[in-house]
């Protein structure tokens, strides 16, 4: 059994976490880390997975002490907590995203933590926008792509962040990358792409990023349960929609990722 801890699980894609590992109690035994105990507005009431008292830490990301306390003990920290969007300005992306990752990663490494996986997004890429075919997909020409011939970007390309938030979490990305060289600890990024409430696609712009909140659950699940030889890796978490804008084959190779949903059938 794996002592999991996820931050942010009082936000969307932490609760969704939460939700499908205690579907597990076999294999894992799940605890939570959230600023508060209200659910964050991205989080609908009706699909709320509220943690027990007993497993849920209080504590902000900034407080490392809190933080501390809150991995002892743990085997994985899937670390979901973030300022969503900066769009509360840098003060509150340097708190939530820069400062409270390096505690984060931290913490991890002086409790003995074995792996970390941690919440990127699909927006370190978006600067791909400027060129061809990426172009195409950001106009929602996707009636000028040939699937066949379509190539998304891989995860050993360059980040190409475009705003601030995007570029915290390039500094994410980083760490970890230094966490698994340096310290040996396990450590996975996952670029994550739009999940939302309504659990379906809001617009034909979201056809190239879209995931669906079972898809990306299983997604943290397979990183979670991956072999402990797996040291460093960059995932995308996107649905199997017709184009992707990162390459989902790389995760189904490593860890079995095999996503259910696919963006058109919503928007036909």
């Amino acid at each position: 059994m794996k002592k999991v801890l996820i931050t942010g699980a009082y936000g969307l894609v932490g609760n969704v976490a939460y939700r499908r590992l205690i579907q597990e109690p076999a294999l894992y035994d799940v605890y939570g880390l959230a600023r508060r105990r209200q659910r964050s507005d991205r989080l609908p009431a009706e699909g709320l997975c509220e943690i027990p008292v007993e497993r849920l830490f209080l504590a902000d990301l900034a407080d490392f002490g809190a933080v501390q306390h809150a991995v002892e003990g743990m085997d994985v920290v899937v670390h979901m907590a973030a300022d969503p969007t900066g769009r509360q300005g840098w003060e509150s992306v340097h708190a939530s995203n820069v400062l409270g990752t390096y505690h984060v990663f931290e913490a991890s490494r002086l409790a003995g933590v074995k792996r970390v996986v941690y919440a990127s997004t699909i927006q370190v890429i978006f600067g791909y926008k400027a060129e061809e075919p990426y172009k195409s997909l950001f106009e929602e020409r996707y009636g000028d792509l040939d699937p066949d011939r379509f190539v998304p970007i891989n995860h050993l390309q360059p980040a190409r962040p475009l705003n601030i938030y995007a570029c915290s979490k390039v500094w994410g990305e980083a760490l970890a990358h230094m966490y698994a060289a340096t310290h040996g600890i396990s450590c996975i990024v996952l670029r994550i792409g739009w999940v939302v409430a309504e659990d379906r696609p809001r617009n034909r712009w979201a056809l190239f990023h879209w995931c669906s909140q079972r898809d990306i659950a299983q997604l943290i699940e397979r990183c979670v349960a991956a072999p402990d030889e797996l040291r460093f890796d960059v995932f995308f978490g996107i649905s199997n929609n017709r184009f992707t804008i990162g390459d989902i084959r790389h995760a189904g190779e490593v860890v079995g990722y095999h996503p259910q949903d696919r963006a058109e059938d919503y928007l036909r």
